[in-house]
């Protein structure tokens, strides 16, 4: 069995924070998602070889990420875009990356800006077990949420039927970025999109594919982000945290109040200042500043701010008052 990661996206609405790194690489914790999906993946012998599928313009990033990993599997492949409208749609790229690199294996798909809750082993023994498609399935409790992704409906583990973005939600269990194909489904990509069928989402293609097939959904509880927002990331980061907060030992905290959810980088300096359900990069200064729900990006200096739901770039400096 083969794996792609999917880490093609440019993650506009996280900017100026992803404009010249890609999402995957923003930290959780010690690690990154992506590297915790590399991690599972390695450790798996079920999977052979991983496909990285990104855009030329992260191509480099990726090179020097997985050179100094401990991750042996991961190869890269790569998208011919270098903006967010040269992409192809996902299903588009995806069906590029199987004729590209020969696979003829079953394959896992999954996106590496994906925190999940699950043991990526525990999804690959559901799809052996059932030998169909299969897709993870979450229940995000919210319609109004649930209209954002592709909807699942189940008859016992098999989808009965599956919407992709409906306006009007039936139930709040949808499908998240995590798929696995057998061999001779990827042999459909083509037809599907000769077909004319839409090339963005995976969910088309699963909606497609349901009605032709056993398409079944390993579903699970407890959390999963999808980080492609300010707000999801620093969801994330708080779950991760559990209320905890994480300050390199090398940082300053002079005269600061560090509330609940914080993570702090190596070198960044904070004094006379207060820190709550934030994110403060390496090397950053806050002096005087009121920091909530914001994400600071390196090598910033703030004095004298108040700030609430911001993003600041990197080598960034704005000083109130001086």
């Amino acid at each position: 069995m083969d794996a792609v990661v999917l880490a093609g996206g440019y993650a506009t609405r996280l900017w100026p924070i992803t404009k010249n790194r890609p999402k995957m690489f923003l930290p959780i914790g010690d690690a990154t998602v992506i590297d915790q999906i590399f991690g599972e993946l390695e450790d798996d012998d079920r999977i052979d070889d991983v496909y990285v599928s990104t855009n030329e313009r992260f191509a480099d990033d990726f090179r020097e990420h997985l050179a100094d990993s401990r991750f042996e599997k991961p190869t890269l492949s790569i998208e011919d875009t270098e903006e967010e409208d040269e992409k192809f749609g996902v299903v588009g790229a995806l069906a590029q990356l199987v004729d590209r690199e020969g696979v003829d294996d079953d394959l896992l798909v999954i996106a590496g800006d994906n925190l999940i809750s699950f043991d990526v082993s525990e999804f690959v023994d559901f799809f052996q077990a059932k030998g169909e498609p299969t897709l993870a399935a979450y229940d995000v409790g919210s319609k109004e949420r649930a209209k954002s992704y592709g909807l699942v409906e189940l008859d016992g583990e098999r989808i009965v039927d599956f919407q992709e973005k409906p306006d009007d939600p039936n139930s709040t269990l949808v499908s998240i970025a995590c798929y696995a194909f057998t061999a001779d489904t990827l042999g459909t990509l083509e037809e599907y999109l000769e077909n004319g069928n839409n090339p963005d989402e995976p969910g088309w293609f699963v909606q497609w594919l349901q009605n032709r097939q056993s398409v079944y959904a390993f579903t699970f509880d407890e959390a999963w982000f999808d980080i492609g927002t300010p707000e999801s990331y620093l969801d994330a980061v708080a779950w991760h945290l559990n209320g905890d907060n994480r300050i390199a030992a090398d940082a300053t905290i002079e005269n600061t109040t560090v509330g609940e959810n914080v993570h702090v980088m190596p070198g960044a300096e904070l004094v006379d200042s207060h820190v709550d359900s934030s994110i403060i990069f390496p090397d950053a200064t806050l002096h005087g500043t009121d920091v909530r729900n914001s994400i600071i990006d390196r090598d910033t200096d703030l004095h004298n701010l108040d700030l609430a739901g911001a993003l600041i770039g990197a080598h960034t400096e704005i000083r109130n008052g001086e």
